[in-house]
C-alpha cells in the first residue's frame, strides 16, 4: 500500500497564504514576520525577493498592531508574488 506524499509547497504560495491571512486579520505583524522569515526568499524570482525584503523591513520597524502603511506594502508584495512583476 503506497501513499502519495503531499506535494512540496512553493515559497511564493506559502507567503501569499500568510499575507492573505494577515489581510483578514488572522495573523498579527510579528507572526507574519516570523512566518515569512522562516520561509525565506531563496526560491523566489529577483523582483519577488525584493518585494518580500521590503515587506520584512517594514514589518521589523512597525509598531505592534500597526496596519496603515503595512497594508499597502502587503498588497504590493502580493501583487508581485502573484504576477511575478
Amino acid at each position: 500500500m503506497s501513499t502519495n506524499p503531499e506535494p512540496a509547497r512553493r515559497a511564493d504560495d506559502e507567503i501569499v497564504t500568510h499575507l492573505s491571512h494577515w489581510l483578514t486579520r488572522q495573523l498579527g505583524n510579528d507572526e507574519l514576520l516570523r512566518k515569512v522569515t522562516d520561509i525565506g526568499t531563496d526560491e523566489l524570482a529577483p523582483a519577488q525577493r525584493d518585494a518580500v525584503g521590503e515587506l520584512v523591513d517594514e514589518l521589523r520597524t512597525a509598531a505592534p498592531g500597526e496596519r496603515g502603511n503595512l497594508e499597502v506594502v502587503v498588497r504590493e508584495t502580493l501583487e508581485t508574488l502573484v504576477y511575478g512583476e
